[in-house]
């Protein structure tokens, strides 16, 4: 009679903690399971955790596990606040971008510092369609560890602007503000100073740093800026 009881408190649990966990995991936010950062990675393990505590054991009090799940969740969104407002915060809770290969050339302290294997990396790059390392021109280990690669200019499929348009070779961006804040430390790795920056935003009708969401310069030096609370039209209607 007693493990009968039990089952049907286990069978109950399941039941009730599945549609929260649903809910939860869609206040959280969308993530792809398979590239989450590494501090979305360990506050689903926790919640795991607790979920299957629950489930296993019909002694601990349910409600508890209910309380214990949605205080995980309002923690998890109370801290993706604080790193979307404060970039040291954010560099505190999550791993920066690595570039590992550049003009070819493997950087040799930047892959012993995120603890990859030569072999890593070369496994990364064959999953990329990339055999040749020569053939790349960056590659970057982001945040939850993927793989970003850009080949060569001359390494690269041909686009329709290529055929009888002078290829203009934008390269790669260089981010300058992150939400309202400057990257001082890009400005002086590309040699250029605040006034520059200032004079630029004017230039494309912008004058407050602070309201530009995301700015960023190519290689070639033009300026790309998105504005705060920009409506965007157009957009295809997506869902699914």
């Amino acid at each position: 009679m007693e493990m009968t009881e039990d089952i049907m408190k286990v069978l109950g649990r399941i039941i009730t903690i599945l549609p929260l966990l649903l809910a939860i995991t869609i206040f959280m936010g969308k993530r792809s399971v398979g590239e989450l950062p590494v501090f979305d990675l360990l506050v689903l393990l926790v919640l795991g955790s607790v979920v299957g505590a629950d489930i296993a054991d019909p002694e601990i009090k349910h409600v508890h596990t209910v309380i214990a799940m949605i205080a995980i969740a309002l923690l998890q969104r109370w801290i993706i606040r604080m790193k979307l407002k404060n970039r040291r915060i954010g560099k505190w809770l999550t791993f920066e971008p690595t570039i590992v290969i550049y003009n070819g050339r493997m950087i040799e302290k930047n892959i012993s510092t995120i603890h990859y294997s030569i072999d890593n990396i070369i496994g990364m790059l064959r999953e990329k369609g990339i055999f040749i390392i020569d053939d790349v021109e960056l590659a970057i280990i982001e945040a939850n560890g993927m793989m970003s690669v850009k080949k060569m200019a001359s390494k690269e499929p041909v686009t329709r602007s290529d055929s009888g348009v002078v290829y203009r070779g934008r390269g790669y961006e260089v981010p300058l503000i992150l939400d309202g804040k400057v990257e001082y430390d890009s400005l002086h790795r590309l040699h250029r100073d605040e006034a520059w920056l200032r004079q630029s935003l004017l230039q494309l009708g912008v004058d407050d740093d602070a309201s530009v969401f995301y700015a960023a310069v190519t290689d070639a030096g033009e300026l790309f800026v998105t504005v705060k609370d920009e409506i965007v039209s157009d957009i295809p209607p997506i869902y699914h």
